[in-house]
């Protein structure tokens, strides 16, 4: 399969002051982790570029901000618009870079059009207030956008995490300098194009590829950047974290999680099985909400494993480009991580009841494929009850007493999704007032919306996306007190 014919005609400038330009590093290849073909070479850029972005998004800042709301909020739709018009050809542009299938890029293509509506609307709902103050004196408060925001964005969802970042912050009325991750440049190049198509003021939103060291820490140095707002792993997320605080950034972090899925006796069986396989399958498993460590009743637990057992053996995996379920893996480091904690797991007690090792026959010998893996019996002194686990692997663990449960799910520095099946009502307000995560689905696995907040606890994160919260991420909070003369 020639995936590279398959690549719509596209960019591979950077996107600075409203034009594509070279970068002045070394062009990078992008490659299809399904074949390991080269699809394309993108311009890379580093302290120069980037110096030169945030510059640009600091002279659109006030001409942005002070823009008619109205107009403001038609851009924003109007990107929308033309991304609905683009689906197809933005979902086959992140399937040959990323992997994922074609309905499930699909799938996140449309979320990005929900998404930017709602903050497009939002923007109208960006309320102060009036506080009762003496006479002859006013106190307002004011919410006024931050200025320069800084965009950094992961790979597994190249699409997605850009709009949910961008969309609130140029509602908000600020401006935008984005870095794509290395390996998914593609999908960000795509929507700055329809940027450009719109006609987004230039330097309103801005694109820069190149090493994460050099762009990142041009970005955190940087005065005139007053937000970084971040997905990826915990470990960068500290460091990022650490370095912002020179500047005295406002920061929103979505990182790193390692979801708790727990079922209890009384659950519904088949409909726990689905909502695992469904959630955990989902881009292969590289998802931060990815279920993770699964604690089943012992009481249902043979039902619950004959029942898993039959659907994972359904789960096809495949070329993207195929009508497959799930897709390959990123890169050779995500092969060799998930093996490590199949082959720890295994050396401690751990069965495998299904999978565990890598596919490399026939149509899986030139890309990154894992075969769908269930490791019964594994316990806390295994690796991957501690360590996220980004694909494939459901690792099952014995549970007797609620409460028991319920302390197991929470021995984690992760605290970002969380789920539970149950039919007593009690038992569901209780476990998920307990669980120590920002996110809990009971019954479900559709945590994710754009009227809701998304964000994590301890080590996953701080700040919220989507929702009311995810424009007030990007405001500063203004206190005007006014004496009226006599």
């Amino acid at each position: 399969m020639k995936t590279r014919e398959e690549l719509p005609e596209i960019q591979t400038g950077l996107y600075i002051n409203g034009q594509w330009v070279e970068g002045s590093l070394e062009k990078q290849a992008v490659n299809n982790p399904a074949t390991k073909e080269e699809l394309i070479k993108v311009s890379q850029g580093g302290e120069i570029e980037t110096l030169k972005a945030i510059q640009s998004a600091k002279e659109a800042f006030p001409k942005w901000a002070s823009m008619e709301l109205v107009e403001r909020v038609k851009l924003i739709h109007a990107i929308a618009d033309k991304i609905e018009e683009k689906a197809d050809q933005l979902a086959l542009i992140m399937t040959l870079e990323q992997g994922k299938p074609l309905k499930e890029a699909k799938s996140e293509i449309l979320i990005n059009i929900q998404n930017l509506h709602w903050n497009a609307e939002e923007a109208r709902r960006i309320y102060g207030e009036t506080i009762p103050a003496p006479n002859n004196h006013k106190y307002e408060v004011k919410k006024q956008p931050i200025g320069v925001v800084a965009a950094i964005t992961p790979w597994n969802f190249p699409s997605n995490m850009i709009i949910r970042k961008i969309a609130p912050a140029i509602a908000a009325g600020c401006t935008v300098v984005l870095k794509p991750a290395s390996s998914t440049p593609l999908s960000a190049i795509a929507i700055f194009e329809i940027f450009h198509e719109v006609g987004l003021p230039a330097g309103v939103a801005n694109l820069v590829m190149g090493p994460s060291s050099k762009i990142g820490k041009t970005l955190t140095d940087s005065n005139d950047v007053r937000k970084l707002t971040f997905t990826g792993s915990t470990e960068v997320g500290k460091k990022l974290y650490e370095q912002s605080a020179q500047t005295m950034k406002k920061i929103s972090f979505e990182l790193g999680g390692h979801a708790p899925f727990i079922v209890f006796a009384d659950a519904d069986i088949d409909e726990a099985v689905e909502g695992l396989v469904a959630m955990k399958f989902r881009n292969n498993g590289q998802a931060c909400t990815s279920p993770n460590r699964i604690f089943i009743n012992k009481a249902i637990k043979k039902e619950f494993i004959q029942k898993l057992t039959t659907a994972v053996s359904k789960v096809t995996i495949g070329n993207g480009l195929q009508d497959v379920m799930t897709g390959p893996l990123i890169n050779e480091d995500a092969i060799e991580s998930i093996q490590a904690q199949v082959d720890d797991a295994k050396a401690k007690g751990a069965k495998v009841l299904a999978g565990g090792e890598r596919l490399t026959e026939g149509e899986y010998a030139n890309g990154y494929f894992y075969a769908p893996t269930i490791l019964d019996n594994v316990t806390n002194e295994m690796a991957i009850f501690y360590e996220e686990t980004f694909g494939p692997v459901i690792p099952l663990i014995d549970f007797e007493e609620e409460d028991a449960v319920i302390k197991m799910a929470n021995d984690s520095i992760f605290g970002l999704a969380s789920y539970f099946f149950t039919a007593d009502l009690k038992r569901a307000e209780k476990v998920s007032e307990a669980l120590e995560y920002g996110l809990v689905g009971i019954n479900n696995t559709a945590i994710s919306t754009s009227e809701a907040p998304f964000g994590g606890v301890k080590h996953s994160g701080v700040g919220r996306e989507n929702g009311v919260y995810g424009v007030q991420e990007f405001l500063e909070v203004k206190f005007v007190h006014t004496k009226y003369l006599d």
